[in-house]
């Protein structure tokens, strides 16, 4: 008779409470999604539904932070398709104007953040601001890491060129 070795049992990450999830992860998510928005009100509101959709799913969830993400920048998408679609349908308004009153630097370090198309902008955010491994970035982006990296490698460059920064 065979004897079959199994791995060593390991316990599984401690899940944290969706309350302790929630208070760890909110504001880096609404952060990020301003980012991506440059819209305060807008960024709330995709950040709350995403965290509303996640405490949904609490239970099935395996990697919150993942999900959470992936679900916000899929809400963004669905709502720069509706914006599309209204566009489409009459004349587009000009952007609003964001009023804070931040260092000259800072407004032009977003200026040129907004200026990449959105696939780079949203790996870069990823990878930069929210930390995480070009493997998760590729999971909540639905794409390769090589594809991640990539998007990032072209992303620093535009931005390096944009705001003279080395070999720019």
């Amino acid at each position: 008779m065979r004897h079959i070795r199994l791995a060593p049992f390991t316990r599984p990450k401690p899940v944290l409470d969706f309350d302790t999830f929630f208070l760890t992860e909110y504001q880096r998510l609404f952060q990020t999604m301003y980012l991506l928005v440059r819209n305060r009100m807008q960024a709330e509101d995709i950040a709350q539904e995403a965290m509303a959709r996640t405490y949904e799913r609490w239970r099935g969830i395996r990697d919150p932070a993942g999900y959470v993400y992936r679900t916000a920048f899929n809400l963004h998408r669905s709502w720069l398709r509706r914006l599309a679609m209204a566009a489409a349908k009459r004349p587009a308004p000009t952007p609003a104007r964001d009023e804070v009153d931040a260092a000259e630097r800072r407004v032009d370090a977003l200026r040129a953040l907004a200026e990449l198309p959105r696939t780079q902008r949203e790996a870069l955010v990823l990878i930069e601001w929210v930390g995480m491994t070009a493997e998760e970035a590729g999971r909540v982006l639905g794409i390769q890491p090589v594809s991640v990296r990539g998007r990032v490698h072209r992303a620093k460059a535009a931005l390096r060129q944009r705001m003279g920064g080395p070999d720019g």
